[in-house]
């Protein structure tokens, strides 16, 4: 399995907008709805990599702790359908029921917001602040598949903390590591 960094974009970069299908509901949804109160995380994932169904659980757990404290959780796929079936939108909704996923899961056909958020691999993570603008970028720990570390969300977990008491979040950030994006 190949591993491919983030992108890194730039700290206080405006999330780019979107309007997407949320696989789970059918419904079209925009960033504008599906934003926090205190900050909105926007994942990119996908069914099939390998490093994404590693730290599935941890996601979830995460997401069950901070969405009630003003978070948004928001799966976005942009993987290549034809060449990767496995990703498709009705196995999305599949993936997201069997994992517990309490968050939108978005399919982006065409990559543009793939492409805006300078998305590079799956996991890849962009915490935003009430504002929408870009606080953390990066890995959500230190665990990958077959290294022997727990995944626990550190990195991202204190990037969260931060956050929600108002301080400083930690501007040296690690690059996340998966799969590369499936590109059309």
């Amino acid at each position: 399995m190949a591993s491919t960094p983030s992108n890194m974009m730039p700290l206080g970069t405006i999330a780019p907008d979107f309007n997407l299908p949320d696989t789970i509901t059918d419904k079209i949804v925009s960033l504008d709805k599906l934003k926090g109160k205190k900050g909105s995380l926007i994942l990119f994932i996908c069914n099939h990599c390998p490093f994404v169904k590693h730290v599935n659980s941890t996601i979830t757990h995460l997401a069950s702790k901070y969405q009630s404290k003003g978070i948004a959780f928001i799966a976005i796929s942009s993987n290549d359908i034809v060449n990767y079936p496995q990703d498709s939108p009705e196995l999305m909704k599949q993936t997201a029921l069997q994992e517990g996923y309490s968050f939108p899961y978005l399919f982006d056909e065409s990559q543009e917001v793939a492409r805006a958020y300078e998305a590079a691999c799956t996991p890849d993570f962009y915490l935003f602040d009430n504002d929408l603008r870009l606080v953390y970028r990066g890995q959500l720990d230190d665990s990958r598949p077959g290294n022997g570390i727990l995944s626990t969300g550190l990195d991202l977990r204190n990037a969260l903390e931060a956050l929600l008491s108002n301080k400083p979040i930690n501007p040296i950030q690690k690059p996340s590591i998966g799969c590369n994006i499936k590109w059309i």
